[in-house]
């Protein structure tokens, strides 16, 4: 049974500028959902408007997500399968540090 998890991620950037950077960075990211597992897990992606899709899965498992731009945070749901979810509190520090890292004004 999947786990649902939503972090937020607040920004000063603007959508464009913010959802330029996930385009991006996105990998640093990738690797935080999966709990650095990223390298065992084939890893999908697509864009619809300003929602990013993304699915991986592998040993049996599989993880969905939802990545939304919005103009002042990112949103990002994750359903996160079993063999993630007893570390989910860990994969949401590491998500909220790796997304304001992207986010950071420079």
């Amino acid at each position: 049974m999947a786990r649902p998890v939503t972090v937020n991620i607040p920004h000063s950037l603007g959508k464009d500028e913010a959802r330029r950077r996930i385009e991006a960075g996105f990998g640093q990211m990738r690797q935080q959902i999966t709990g650095g597992l990223g390298a065992m897990l084939a890893f999908q992606e697509h864009w619809e408007g300003d929602r990013l899709h993304f699915e991986a899965g592998g040993l049996g498992q599989k993880l969905t997500g939802r990545l939304d731009v919005l103009p002042d945070s990112l949103q990002v749901q994750l359903d996160l399968p079993e063999m993630l979810a007893a570390i989910a509190d860990k994969i949401i520090g590491r998500l909220k540090t790796e997304g304001q890292k992207l986010l950071d004004k420079k």
